[in-house]
């Protein structure tokens, strides 16, 4: 990616001044490391009429996969390859923004102790961007910049200058001239549409992004006409942070207005006294949820199965009616972890004396696992390949037979609640499927019809009207065999 601001200047203002504002030496070529790549500074012209700064970024394509969002197994079949052949390297965006707001940081903020005269000059400028992204084409560029006091040329680039009849491509070479702006606000304009245009955003979109947005937008997105979209893109289409920085920002516009504070327009409601309470999180719902189901089917010794680090177990321990608590999982590293948690080195005799950690796959067969009441499988099937169900089944059902089994899976049908969940995606990387309510109970059904169980599904989480609920859980109770033959 390639970046230039050009500006001129007279003996009186040189343009050389342009290395002070941007806290970057005119004479050097500096290179800074990000995480995705390598920033680069120099400037290829720097005379007193005349001084031009590029910034050129270099991007990793690999690191930028492997700290960029997994797609798991459940998304598009070209999702894999997609995340290495595309135009990130190349075209403008927020990997860009992300850049100027690291290396130009103080100029951004309009801040220059070795001249602290010049940030509030305002200079002539010349910014040029040979590739941007432009979902909405060059209207759109010029319908974000022109209202901050930028001419504008946008000129579509072509798909292919051999074939001008397959026409322009969603890129555009943009040229910025203005003479009535700032260094600072030419920064800060740049680093809030540059993926705005593009309309994508390599990083996950948190709440802080708000305070991000309306501290950089300061003094020119409260008025500008197409506040709306900007929020919008600029928070990945969040709904909940959209409305949020809206509100926000119409506080700034009605402050301006009544020439008053923001803190006298926002006290129509007396602050809390008390916090608000926060919502449980869904892992602690799951956990109750199976706990009850325990207590319900009268279960004393318990297998925890793919136990991870440890938070089950630990929540079952709490409770004195499970006499004996075992906690299996294929990973080490994990068992060492729900070690840690459970402070198994410091725990009473008879404390350690209810629980057990050990190594197992729930691919085989384990006589280890035979003789317990319950046996629970919290978020463990959707981890497995599809072909290696059935011995998972049989391990479970078919040798270890206790009474009780409880199994939880996420409900592939409440992602779309989500927000901040790509359409396609699965909620974990490591998710080899998730199912649909439908998908899961024939599955569950048909598990308890071979193995001489019943099964009843139990919502986790708020059931949804339309989609259901976000976990779904399945409880298989061993039938005697009269039970058994009639099912």
């Amino acid at each position: 990616m390639f970046l230039t601001i050009t500006t001129t200047g007279t003996p009186e203002r040189p343009a050389t001044d342009l290395g002070y504002l941007l806290h970057k030496h005119p004479d050097k070529a500096q290179a800074f490391s990000t995480s995705y790549g390598t920033a680069h500074v120099l400037y290829p012209e720097a005379e007193a009429q005349r001084c031009t700064a590029a910034l050129l970024l270099e991007v990793d394509a690999v690191a930028l996969v492997r700290r960029g969002k997994g797609k798991g197994r459940g998304g598009a079949p070209d999702a894999v390859l997609a995340q290495y052949v595309n135009d990130r390297p190349y075209a403008a965006s927020s990997l860009l923004a992300v850049a100027l707001s690291n290396v130009f940081s103080s100029a951004m903020k309009g801040v220059c102790n070795a001249r602290p005269e010049l940030p509030g000059q305002a200079r002539p400028l010349r910014v040029e961007v040979p590739a941007l992204p432009a979902r909405g084409g060059p209207d759109l560029v010029r319908g974000l910049f022109e209202p901050l006091g930028w001419a504008v040329t946008a000129e579509p680039v072509p798909l292919d200058t051999a074939f001008p009849e397959w026409g322009d491509s969603r890129y555009v070479s943009l040229v910025l001239e203005s003479d009535t702006l700032t260094v600072a606000e030419a920064l800060r304009h740049l680093y809030v549409l540059l993926p705005v245009l593009d309309d994508a955003k390599h990083y996950w979109v948190a709440p802080d992004e708000v305070d991000k947005l309306l501290r950089v937008g300061e003094g020119w997105l409260p008025g500008h006409p197409e506040q709306r979209l900007i929020t919008s893109r600029y928070l990945s289409r969040r709904w909940s942070l959209t409305r949020q920085a809206t509100e926000r920002l119409e506080l700034v516009r009605l402050a301006e207005t009544d020439d008053s504070e923001v803190e006298e327009i926002d006290n129509a409601v007396e602050a809390e006294t008390e916090a608000e309470e926060k919502p449980t999180p869904l892992a602690v719902q799951r956990r109750e949820a199976i706990v009850t189901a325990l207590r319900q089917a009268g279960a004393a010794r318990v297998l925890d199965l793919g136990c991870g680090q440890g938070q089950l177990v630990q929540a079952l321990l709490k409770d004195p009616a499970f006499t004996e608590i075992v906690g299996v999982d294929v990973s080490m590293r994990a068992l060492t972890i729900a070690s840690r948690r459970l402070k198994l080195d410091r725990m009473g005799e008879r404390q350690a004396s209810r629980v057990q950690l050990f190594q197992g796959s729930l691919a085989y067969t384990d006589a280890r696992l035979k003789g317990y009441d319950a046996a629970v499988l919290s978020e463990v099937i959707e981890h497995l390949d599809l072909p290696r169900l059935p011995a998972l089944e049989y391990a479970v059902f078919g040798s270890a037979r206790p009474r009780t089994v409880l199994v939880t899976t996420p409900n592939v049908e409440y992602n779309v609640r989500w927000e901040s969940l790509p359409a396609g995606h699965v909620r974990h990387g490591d998710h080899r499927f998730e199912w649909t309510r439908a998908e899961f109970r024939a599955w569950a059904e048909a598990v308890a019809e071979r193995h001489g169980y019943a099964v009843e599904f139990v919502a986790v989480g708020p059931d949804d009207s339309e989609v259901g609920p976000p976990t779904q859980m399945a409880v298989f109770t061993m039938t005697t065999p009269k039970e058994a033959k009639a099912a």
